[in-house]
């Protein structure tokens, strides 16, 4: 599908990589992540099992989405598909420095509270190539997915990580849930856009 002439398409066979070593590019100035991993060796390794285990279901869904040349990348679990908490859990907690293991259980526990109950479709994870950004590209993501949600009345749902990319979600329909931050964590910004 083209949007605004960015090309935006499944991320299947040979893009699951390029896909993933985006998002992990893109995530590797992100305040709440490099909060958990600010070592760049731990992050890349943690990153590594991270990212399959909170959107990697989005691969075998079809709602693993990039751009031409996978310079954005975006993974979407529709309703009824959740993320691996439990893998997610021992790979935070096996790799945080303990002094954070406290605050980032706390965190968790809230993000858990503000999550719905109702069939969502989660963005779990967003971002481009620091080489490519400010180019459209993160809108473009949004569009093609929010064009699908918005057909079938769904609720969309994500936790924003990053402060800079709150505007981006707000332009598309979001709304902030509510701020989470624990033992001097950065914010984490539950964000919900109601089916249209």
């Amino acid at each position: 599908m083209t949007d605004r002439g960015v090309i935006v398409e499944a991320a299947a066979g040979d893009a699951r990589d390029a896909a993933l070593s985006t998002i992990t590019l893109g995530f590797a100035s992100d305040p709440f992540m490099r909060w958990l991993w600010p070592d760049g060796e731990t992050y890349l390794k943690a990153m590594q099992s991270f990212i399959p285990a909170y959107g990697g279901k989005a691969f075998g869904e079809g709602t693993a989405i990039a751009t031409t040349g996978c310079h954005a990348a975006a993974l979407w679990l529709p309703p009824g598909v959740e993320a691996d908490d439990e893998a997610m859990e021992e790979i935070i907690l096996g790799t945080i420095d303990p002094g954070i293991g406290e605050a980032m259980g706390a965190v968790m526990e809230e993000a858990e509270h503000y999550h719905p109950d109702e069939p969502i479709w989660y963005l779990t994870m967003i971002a481009a190539d620091p080489a490519h950004i400010n180019r459209g590209l993160g809108g473009a993501l949004m569009r093609h997915m929010l064009e699908r949600i918005d057909a079938a009345g769904e609720t969309a749902y994500l936790e924003s990580s990053n402060p800079k990319n709150i505007s981006l979600y707000q332009r598309h329909g979001f709304e902030i849930v509510a701020e989470i931050s624990h033992g001097g964590s950065p914010v984490l910004t539950p964000m919900i856009r109601r089916g249209r």
